[in-house]
């Protein structure tokens, strides 16, 4: 081992002086300036490289003792199983009925503990997590950096944010400085404090890898994706900027494991503070509510719509008797800004919307049948706890590849809606992901009750075309390339 590392060695330095001689050879053809811009870089330049490269030990130093550990306790019950039995005595007449009769027997409860992390946002204690991190926890316990520990007091949490305050009794304390993410490019060095798999205060660093990111159950946090390691325990923990602010709360990972694979997830502080305001003012947070379900626009549909590009959000169905439906808001509309922000992608809007305050008026401009115009509307509220026979035609189902009957009375009632169910789908139809039992409600928005009308409205259609599909209980414009499938 020691003799292949000598080599190595010996190699190297073979390497190295090989490297100056060769430039100490052509220094000779060289002018005094350009063997200087030529020249290696010195030992005594080394400090000055480095210097290139991040160092977070201020950051650290300055924000770590501000970073608590957070222990929530839960009771869980214990499912009845034999190893129960065990803890009646056999020479209880009771022991030969649960024996019997194994149902019967009592759970017993045991608690479980949950860790995350927290920091503290102001000196008499007043603590941001995550939601998840504390929910349903019977006694939440916070853990100093100095070891002092302190049964925390739940101030409000809100499950659709996943943010959460708490607030322990103690004063003078450590805090960080909150900062803001509106700023913050991608490709910019941010790093995370938190207590991952329980170990306290580890550091990890990484870049921000994109922002405003929507993910599946958090329609209205605009997530910052990063690169920075974060496992379980780091959730509730600060993501700070290299100015040494908190620009994110860390909540979320992408993972088969159940480890760090590179992608993680945090809430904008942006966000977290008016939320934490909220809570703390009234106990829970109000969001503004448009009732509608919205789809991405993609280059087909932006063709189908009228779209020099797509953008927007493309409304798939209008809530009966909500805000935008009270408006005039229809399916097929695609909100191309909302209060004079432009809505360059589908999941930009909840956030947006959710952020207004409800009963306020708000602007939302829409493109419609290819022409932009502007709508007034009167948000409400989110509710919190919810979040006949065969007569196709031939042009249509040439150039589409439906086949498709109207609802019959029955059919509709059941349905809630009047359209054309689909008996048989082929071609550009079958290609774009519509089967058999789906229900055609629109074409370009434009309702549809009639195979007439859907074969006049297919034939005017240019090259592409979206179709309002349901599907049991949900509905989706789905973009159909009828390409050269013209009949």
């Amino acid at each position: 081992m020691n003799s292949r590392l000598a080599v190595r060695s010996l190699i190297a330095v073979a390497v190295i002086a090989a490297g100056g001689a060769l430039a100490l050879s052509a220094g000779h053809w060289l002018t005094r300036e350009a063997r200087a811009a030529a020249a290696p870089v010195s030992v005594a330049s080394a400090p000055a490289t480095r210097a290139l490269l991040p160092d977070f030990s201020t950051i650290v130093e300055r924000n770590g003792p501000a970073v608590v550990n957070i222990s929530a306790t839960h009771q869980a019950k214990a499912g009845a199983d034999t190893q129960q039995f065990g803890e009646i005595d056999p020479d209880n007449p009771l022991f030969q009925f649960f024996h019997q009769f194994p149902g019967t027997i009592p759970h017993r409860s045991t608690p479980e503990h949950a860790l995350g992390s927290g920091f503290i946002v102001s000196p008499d204690g007043v603590i941001l997590t995550n939601a998840h991190v504390i929910d349903d926890a019977t006694e939440v316990t916070v853990k100093l950096t100095d070891r002092r520990e302190f049964r925390a007091k739940l101030i409000g949490s809100d499950k659709p944010s996943d943010v959460a305050v708490l607030k322990i009794d103690a004063s003078g304390l450590p805090v960080v400085k909150l900062g803001s993410s509106l700023n913050e490019k991608v490709g910019e060095w941010v790093l995370a404090i938190g207590s991952p798999f329980g170990f306290e205060n580890s550091v990890t660093a990484g870049i921000v890898s994109a922002k405003s990111r929507s993910l599946p159950d958090g329609a209205y946090v605009p997530f910052i994706q990063t690169d920075v390691a974060v496992n379980p325990g780091n959730s509730g923990g600060p993501l700070f900027n290299m100015q040494g602010e908190v620009i994110g709360i860390n909540s979320q990972i992408y993972s088969r494991s159940g480890g760090y694979q590179g992608l993680s997830f945090a809430v904008p502080i942006d966000l977290a503070v008016k939320v934490k305001e909220q809570l703390q003012k009234f106990g829970k947070v109000s969001r503004g509510r448009l009732g509608v379900s919205i789809q991405e626009v993609d280059q087909q549909l932006a063709d189908s719509f009228g779209l020099k590009r797509p953008r927007g959000a493309l409304v798939a169905s209008v809530e009966d008797d909500g805000p935008a439906a009270k408006a005039g808001i229809k399916a097929g509309d695609v909100i191309l800004q909302f209060n004079g922000q432009a809505i360059a992608s589908s999941s930009q809007l909840p956030a947006q919307v959710a952020d207004a305050k409800p009963g306020s008026k708000a602007t939302l401009q829409i493109s419609r049948g290819g022409k932009t115009r502007d709508i007034d509307v009167t948000l409400g509220e989110l509710d919190s706890a919810k979040l006949a026979s065969a007569d196709s035609s031939s042009e249509a189902h040439g150039r589409l590849g439906l086949a498709v009957r109207p609802l019959n009375p029955d059919e509709s009632k059941q349905a809630g809606e009047k359209g054309l169910v689909v008996e048989q789908a082929s071609g550009p139809a079958a290609r774009a992901g519509i089967r058999t039992g789906d229900l055609v409600l629109a074409v370009n928005g434009t309702p549809v009750r009639s195979v007439a009308q859907l074969r006049a409205l297919v034939a005017k259609s240019g090259k592409t075309l979206a179709l309002l599909i349901q599907r049991d209980d949900g509905k989706i414009f789905i973009p159909v390339d009828l390409g050269k499938d013209q009949g």
